[in-house]
């Protein structure tokens, strides 16, 4: 197994509330992983690629894993997903889909996409942190990530 590493998490999520939430759970359960937050797909890629806002590839390093909700504006969560997956640099990203759906239409869909996991958010905050923890524990120290440059 291995020891905990400190991994940089992307999370793509249109709601102000879930993303504070997603920061809060992150802290409660005592990770150390660096959190990103965007607000579509859109933003999602323009990050991943250094574009736009993004040019600067230190305010914007590429992240060990992706949490991804499916409902966004601009562009969903199922387009970056596709975009993601099929962008040789970006494909090795483990994508974590952490949505409000419960739909099997979704979870199908996704994975025939490429994600890694699907996850349906949690109603309760103490969900949230114990999602955060599992992720944590699973990601970050049970399986073995690719390493990726600090760029």
């Amino acid at each position: 197994m291995n020891k905990k590493k400190r991994i940089k998490i992307l999370m793509a999520d249109d709601d102000p509330d879930d993303r504070f939430m997603a920061e809060e759970a992150l802290q409660e359960a005592r990770l150390a992983n660096e959190l990103y937050l965007v607000e579509d797909g859109q933003e999602l890629m323009d990050f991943l690629l250094h574009q736009g806002a993004y040019s600067d590839s230190e305010k914007a390093p590429k992240p060990g894993l992706i949490l991804l909700d499916l409902n966004m504006p601009r562009k969903s969560g199922r387009e970056a997903l596709e975009e993601i997956k099929a962008h040789p640099e970006l494909r090795s990203i483990p994508v974590v889909v952490l949505t409000t759906s419960k739909a099997e239409e979704d979870v199908l869909r996704t994975y025939n996409l490429g994600v890694n996991s699907f996850i349906t958010k949690p109603v309760s905050f103490e969900g949230l942190v114990d999602v955060m923890r599992a992720l944590s524990h699973y990601w970050f120290e049970i399986v073995s990530l690719p390493e990726f440059e600090a760029n």
